[in-house]
């Protein structure tokens, strides 16, 4: 009987998993700088072994094939690949500007064509919502009310 990840705290050898957030590079793999994106969520991986760090983080290492990549992950940064995944067309730190009005009770404080940041992806509905700073103040905000503040350099994400 194949053991419960939540029991067990991992996943087996050969596993097909998802990971949940973006890994980057924290200086540990090599010629690429700190910080360089590694692998974007929601791209899917094979479980090749289980290590630990700093003996209390158990750590996976996951093949992506896909990128070509061999990367440590933490538990809390993978599911399963038969878990449900609502992917997201942007991601922390995007350029992102408003494609209506953004109105707080009634008020518009944000013009259509308002640029901001995203600070958050929200994935707890079927809609996929964000945290995004405008000029120092954060709103959430659906993602069909958005689009890239730079598109002619904006990759869409793979789904």
């Amino acid at each position: 009987m194949k053991p419960d990840r939540f029991d067990e705290g991992r996943f087996e050898f050969g596993e097909s998993v998802r990971v949940t957030r973006n890994v980057r590079n924290d200086g540990t793999y090599p010629g690429m700088e700190v910080g360089d994106l590694l692998v974007r969520r929601g791209s899917v991986g094979n479980v090749l072994e289980v290590g630990t760090f700093l003996q209390d983080q158990v750590i996976f290492t996951v093949h992506f094939l896909d990128q070509g990549r061999m990367v440590g992950c933490r538990l809390e940064e993978l599911i399963s690949i038969d878990e449900p995944w609502n992917p997201s067309r942007f991601e922390f730190r995007d350029k992102v500007v408003c494609t209506m009005n953004l109105s707080l009770q009634g008020n518009v404080v944000f013009e259509k064509g308002s640029e901001g940041e995203v600070f958050k992806v929200i994935r707890d509905n079927e809609q996929i919502q964000y945290h995004v700073s405008f000029l120092g103040r954060i709103l959430q905000v659906p993602e069909s009310a958005l689009a890239p503040a730079h598109p002619e350099s904006f990759k869409e994400p793979e789904v």
